[in-house]
């Protein structure tokens, strides 16, 4: 016991160390397990044999990780990007596949092995791109948002790859020691007919998806009703844990079965918690497995390897930028854009091992090249921040020095009950709110400067002018319930609100006012409501200078409360007087006579006796009705 006390002190020590000193250096946490495994392998020689027992079981960290996927794949969300997803992600796949296998097959590799060897080395490194995106922010710009599309689709592609590996198995590789079948070890389906299997293999798929529409919420809620977190993360990882034996148990993958688990229970209510206590679970077994690849690394395959590492990661990056660079040009990605696309994603990927491992234990390809392309992988990987650093310096300056090179408007393919035009200080503090009470957004905004910062803080930004007609169709104007206005300048801001009341009189428009004229402006313009930028502000200073004087801070507050109805009280009034103004003057003597009774009714109001407020003053709210 001893013994394996100490070794999972020496895989969780080399962790510890090697995985921040990565990220900080740039490199990503799973080029940092990888360098961790290399440490206490090939160098430090601190572990041996056990590596691949323990592979084994850090493989179901991937398991884990397509469940995780598999609950991010909401149906809508699929549906608003599926040209891209579909179009520019199955291209890449099919085409990157495609160029690995035939360059394989040309320098006389079998093809069933140069087949799995191009689906390797399609896929590229979710993990270390999303990671790199969203720390320098650009995972919301054209390239981002393209790359993003690219890898989920990927991480799809990688359920048809486990079914078609054990496909491709070469008998002359069966008896070699390459590796044991996982899914022969205890299967129910080995003895049965060719008819039988394939009805045992759609129930157990059935049983997976209909386990999780109608068991699985009923068996949380009555774990829930326990009270124990506990008891609810054990029942999360016997779900996961009991979906992947069934698989095993039919001759299936694992991570099919995980993966279609995760689907079912994507609109579940129990979406969130499940992902916060699998993600550490998921996370640490991953973690452990790109750990074992590491120190699985044969250094002297590496030393006498060298030349053709380097000379095949090289041509792997350049074929798959080559690839991507087309694509780019198909899907119409301009600019700084097209290069982010192809640079971001020219690396293979940490599926790369998972796919190399299963490939030898289903005799597809030999160890001894599995371990080449294992260096291969690896390499490309190591690559990726080399490659992100040539955007930043050589590509990205290049672009924004361009004369006169207005940035064409962000694609937007996600939808949201709530559009806000504008996230400069006053539409960034509406979005913090609405984003902290989980209520959907996006957000629009023609200063870029403003669109970096607001992604910086996880606002959901895209660069566009919101006072243009078909960005706003873009951005699903149509099926929005609200739009903020929230734009500082005060002339486009009447403008968008008299398009979008005009073309779209459904969608509840709210707007920011710069004064007491521009909200008489916005409310003809057609604004269900509208507010001063400074007037709550003022009166909540107002209110402190009170207190600051004497006054009780709830005697202060019920003032600037009276203040309030004051106000509204002769709102309608004031904006009637206001419409009847010429348009070259700024003030009339009806307006100013009605001002001046609405000052003199505050200050009558103002000097009456104050009271405790009793229950009966809270004001009664009901939300409003939601549209069928």
């Amino acid at each position: 016991m001893t013994l394996y006390f100490l070794q999972a002190f020496i895989y969780l020590l080399a962790a510890v160390i090697a995985v921040p000193l990565a990220k900080r250096a740039g490199l990503g946490s799973v080029l940092g397990y990888l360098i961790a495994g290399v440490l206490i392998g090939p160098v430090l020689g601190l572990v041996g044999q056990e590596t691949n027992t323990i592979q084994h079981f850090a493989e179901f960290g991937v398991v884990m990780m397509l469940f995780l996927v598999g609950l991010e794949l909401e149906p809508k969300s699929l549906w608003a990007m599926r040209f891209r997803l579909l179009g520019l992600g199955g291209l890449q796949v099919v085409l990157t596949a495609a160029a690995g296998a035939g360059v394989a097959w040309w320098l006389g590799i079998t093809w069933q092995t140069a087949l799995a060897i191009g689906l390797i080395l399609a896929l590229s490194s979710t993990a270390i791109v999303l990671q790199t995106l969203n720390e320098k922010g650009l995972a919301k710009t054209e390239g981002g948002r393209n790359a993003f599309s690219v890898l989920l689709f990927q991480d799809i592609a990688v359920i048809p790859m486990l079914a078609l590996i054990p496909l491709l198995a070469l008998p002359e590789l069966m008896g070699s020691g390459g590796g044991e079948a996982e899914h022969g070890a205890l299967s129910i389906v080995a003895p049965l007919p060719g008819w039988a299997h394939a009805l045992v293999v759609v129930t157990a798929i059935g049983a997976v998806i209909g386990g999780g529409f109608y068991l699985m919420p009923p068996l949380f809620r009555y774990v829930i009703s326990a009270g124990l977190r506990e008891v609810f993360t054990a029942t999360a990882l016997m779900m996961v844990i009991g979906i992947a034996a069934l698989m095993g148990l039919v001759n299936l993958s694992p991570a099919l079965g995980a993966f279609l688990g995760g689907v079912v229970l994507a609109n579940s209510e129990f979406k969130h918690e499940l992902e916060a206590n699998i993600e550490p679970f998921k996370g640490l077994l991953l973690g452990l497995f790109f750990i074992t690849v590491g120190a699985g690394i044969n250094f002297g395959v590496l030393v006498s390897e060298w030349l053709t590492v380097l000379s095949v990661g090289v041509a792997v990056i350049l074929i798959k930028g080559v690839v991507l660079l087309a694509l780019a040009v198909i899907f119409r990605i301009r600019g700084s854009n097209r290069w982010l696309f192809a640079l971001s994603l020219g690396q293979a990927g940490e599926f790369g091992f998972v796919l190399l491992t299963y490939s030898v234990n289903n005799h597809v390809i030999p160890t001894d090249l599995a371990q080449v392309l294992s260096l291969i992988v690896a390499f490309t990987m190591f690559l990726t921040p080399l490659l992100f650093i040539a955007y930043d310096r050589w590509v990205l300056p290049r672009y924004q020095s361009a004369p006169d090179a207005p940035r064409e408007a962000d694609a937007i393919d996600e939808y949201a009950p709530v559009i806000v035009a504008g996230v400069g200080r006053f539409g960034q503090v509406v979005c913090r709110l609405l984003r902290a009470s989980n209520v959907p957004i996006v957000a629009l905004d023609h200063e870029i400067e403003q669109i970096e910062l607001s992604r910086k803080i996880r606002i959901k930004s895209y660069f566009g002018d919101a006072t243009r007609s078909d960005l706003l169709e873009t951005a699903g104007i149509n099926e929005a319930r609200l739009l903020i206005v929230a734009i500082d300048d005060p002339d486009r801001a009447v403008a968008l609100v008299t398009h979008v009341k005009h073309h779209y009189p459904r969608v509840w428009v709210l707007a920011r006012a710069f004064d007491r004229g521009h909200g008489y402006r916005l409310r003809e313009a057609g604004a269900d409501d509208v507010i001063s930028e400074t007037y709550h502000s003022a009166l909540e200073l107002g209110g402190h200078a009170l207190t600051a004087m004497g006054v009780h801070p709830m005697r202060a507050r019920q003032m600037t409360w009276a203040f309030i109805d004051n106000e509204r009280a002769s709102e309608k009034e004031l904006f009637e007087a206001w419409k009847e103004i010429d348009g070259s003057a700024r003030f009339s003597p009806h307006y100013g006579e009605l001002f001046m009774q609405l000052e003199e009714t505050l200050s009558r109001v103002m000097q009456q006796e104050w009271h405790e407020p009793e229950r009966d003053d809270v004001p009664l709210w009901t939300p409003p009705e939601r549209e069928a």
